[in-house]
């Protein structure tokens, strides 16, 4: 984890200060501010740092499958269950368990989580008995969990298990002066990983990294700079959008965006549900202070919500 700001110095000492407290943490951020990376630090830090760390995709595990991933299964619990299989769980045993993606869990997930999570017992697929865990849980998520669960997407009581600790990571628009940094360090990656010479950035594409919104924060930024790294062939690195938007477009851009934003909130305060009549095609409509009215014209807006704003909208 590099960097000398402000908001990244406070992140950094809640770390650590996390780290000594053996109890699960939830981490929020949005995407590619580096909720891995924290979590690994806080395990690092703790006293488990020579057992296992086990990163779970939450967003890749499926119901069919999802006890035998976790806690395991026994010989002959399915057809091509040959041998008997240890889960996550068991593979993270005195070690960290890191639940990445934890908002994308379906509700059968859920409750099967909150199940073990209570006690820490669970029975291994095809198992006779159960068996009890010794695992530190560390949650991530690129949406606050607090609004799934206004929504019903996310059960209540396993937000309240996994957040005893909670982190919420900056984004790098936030992290004044840390951009450098960064830059700097994936260069010198960069030229390890590629053998290649190390180049600076040009100063342009320096003053253009410290404008740019940054949505897809360090991992953007990681990306952005091995292909200017690998791309150009001057002395300095000079970023192919630095050139373009150097004239002003980014603050064009942060104006724009603001404008979006403003627009679809206004449209977003809309109480927006479903029509009584769910055999026929969906119908919207909003509460005003008039009582209920059909609103046709928000289907369209209704329908590109994306996920992580819907739950801001009450279908029922």
């Amino acid at each position: 984890m590099i960097g000398q700001s402000e908001a990244f110095s406070a992140l950094r000492q809640l770390v650590e200060k996390v780290a000594t407290y053996d109890v699960p943490v939830l981490i929020e951020g949005e995407t590619g501010t580096g909720k891995e990376l924290a979590a690994r630090a806080i395990h690092y830090h703790s006293a488990r740092r020579d057992r296992p760390f086990v990163p779970v995709n939450c967003g890749a595990l499926q119901d069919t499958l999802l006890e035998s991933e976790l806690f395991g299964h026994r010989r002959g619990a399915f057809t091509d269950a040959r041998q008997d299989q240890p889960g996550l769980v068991a593979l993270a045993s005195s070690g960290t368990l890191f639940l990445d993606e934890v908002d994308a869990l379906t509700q059968k997930a859920q409750v099967t989580l909150l199940r073990f999570l209570q006690d820490q017992q669970y029975r291994p697929l095809g198992g006779g008995r159960e068996e009890r865990a010794d695992v530190r849980i560390i949650a991530a998520g690129n949406r606050p969990l607090e609004g799934l669960v206004d929504c019903g997407h996310f059960r209540i009581d396993l937000l309240y298990r996994l957040k005893l600790m909670q982190l919420v990571l900056p984004p790098l628009r936030e992290r004044k002066g840390d951009i450098p940094l960064l830059a700097n360090h994936f260069l010198q990656v960069g030229a390890a990983r590629f053998s290649r010479p190390p180049r600076p950035l040009a100063p342009e594409t320096l003053a253009w990294f410290e404008q740019y919104w940054w949505p897809g924060n360090v991992r953007e930024l990681e990306h952005t700079v091995y292909h200017g790294f690998l791309l150009t062939e001057c002395d300095a690195i000079v970023i192919a959008a630095a050139r373009s938007r150097s004239s002003g477009c980014a603050t064009r851009g942060h104006a724009d965006l603001s404008r979006r934003e403003d627009a679809r909130d206004r449209r977003l305060r809309a109480y927006l549900c479903r029509g009584p009549d769910r055999s026929g095609p969906r119908q919207y409509h909003y509460r005003g202070a008039h009582g209920r009215h059909r609103a046709p014209s928000l289907r369209p807006f209704a329908q590109e919500v994306r996920p992580e704003q819907a739950c801001r909208l009450a279908l029922v």
